[in-house]
């Protein structure tokens, strides 16, 4: 094959140059953050999640429950049994008109570890769970936090050491933040498989950025962090006004390469099922990136390049191909290239966060249909309720 023609035509150099770059971008960005988080071993000098109980930390998870009395009859149970000498469970009701007061009733009437905090009004006028997660925090007795929500559950339910294995990651006193996983229920259909991606995207993003001593974010679903930090820090005060982002928000503005840690063993995972309806998870993405214009401009831009490489290199490559210009086997071969490495590193980070293997192998169709729904999901209005 011959390409000397491509030195002399500006079009086709400049196509094949976008080409070649989106490739390699995309090429390094599938290892370092889906191949780096599939293989991920955790720091060498990590404590021991089966250490002695006189060394193990006092901690208080925290969450808050508006309504939700069955996710409490099914899950907190889970919380209050696990195999940990000295912790809490706070929950705290904020204004719930169920069955959820009568719940922890009973609970704690069974369980002495259970502190429950009463909200019969909304004090200060702000909505979202900021306020209520602040009463949570401040009414925990322990420095060290846990935070997890009503509809969440240990993925492990035989050998209750979801503490333990998240406390693991505390690596010393410089360590003020430890960011753990959150998987979906899988089930066997395309609606599932969608919400398993997005979620698995979303997560390796946050992780992989940690792992790499980058942290920007985590997900509150499971998350940790010290209360003498959030009182230092004066909690949410900054962005209080602001609905979203009780865990986005207060990470992205707290966390460093030095104070952040990852712990991505399976028995840290904890589980919710997924979004019934298409509407209720285009809400709950919605919800989720509404905050991310608070992003530093650097931020932004780098979370933005991953998409637009996405679309840069099949625009280049099918632009190519209809000007006949570059033979259509080296647009196969880059192709290819393209989406085995995709196909292999999204499958490792599948695979080591517990995600259906169907995601692995339909990645590059699913990252497509999210270069569009991401983009809709941007321009869209935020839901009212």
């Amino acid at each position: 094959m011959d390409f000397s023609h491509i030195l002399t035509e500006p079009y086709t150099l400049t196509l094949t140059i976008v080409m070649a770059l989106s490739l390699v971008f995309l090429c390094f960005y599938y290892g370092i953050f889906y191949f780096r988080v599939g293989h991920y071993k955790g720091p060498k000098n990590k404590k021991k999640s089966d250490s002695a109980p006189d060394s193990l930390p006092p901690v208080s998870v925290v969450l808050t429950a508006q309504n939700d009395g069955e996710w409490l009859k099914t899950n907190l149970v889970y919380l209050l049994e696990q195999d940990y000498p000295d912790f809490e469970v706070v929950v705290v009701d904020n204004m719930s008109k169920d069955e959820t007061q009568y719940v922890l009733k009973i609970l704690s009437e069974n369980y002495p570890h259970l502190k429950v905090v009463p909200l019969t009004e909304n004090a200060n006028g702000y909505r979202g769970k900021k306020y209520p997660m602040s009463m949570g925090i401040k009414s925990a007795k322990n420095d060290i936090l846990l935070f997890a929500d009503p509809n969440c559950r240990p993925i492990d339910l035989t050998n209750f050491r979801w503490l333990r294995e998240m406390v693991s990651g505390y690596l010393g006193d410089k360590t003020e933040i430890v960011l753990g996983y959150c998987g979906l229920q899988p089930k066997n259909s395309p609606f599932n498989w969608l919400q398993q991606y997005d979620n698995l995207d979303y997560s390796v993003e946050y992780l992989g950025a940690a792992i790499m001593h980058r942290p920007f974010t985590g997900n509150g679903r499971n998350l940790s962090y010290r209360r003498s930090m959030f009182m230092k820090k004066r909690g949410f005060i900054y962005h209080y006004s602001i609905p979203d982002g009780v865990d986005d928000m207060f990470v992205n503005q707290n966390c460093t390469s030095r104070n952040t840690s990852v712990v991505l063993t399976p028995d840290s995972f904890t589980l919710v099922e997924p979004m019934p309806t298409v509407a209720q998870w285009h809400s709950y993405r919605k919800h989720r990136t509404v905050t991310h214009k608070y992003y530093s401009f650097w931020l932004k831009l780098h979370r933005l390049l991953r998409p637009l490489s996405v679309m840069l290199f099949y625009l280049a490559g099918a632009l190519l191909l209809v000007a006949g210009t570059m033979p259509w086997p080296v647009l196969a071969a880059a192709l290819l290239v393209k989406l085995a490495w995709e196909i292999a590193a999204t499958s490792a980070a599948a695979a080591r966060l517990m995600a259906k293997p169907v995601v692995g192998w339909l990645s590059p169709l699913l990252e497509i249909y999210f270069l569009f729904a991401n983009t809709i999901l941007s321009i869209s209005p935020l839901p009212k309720k």
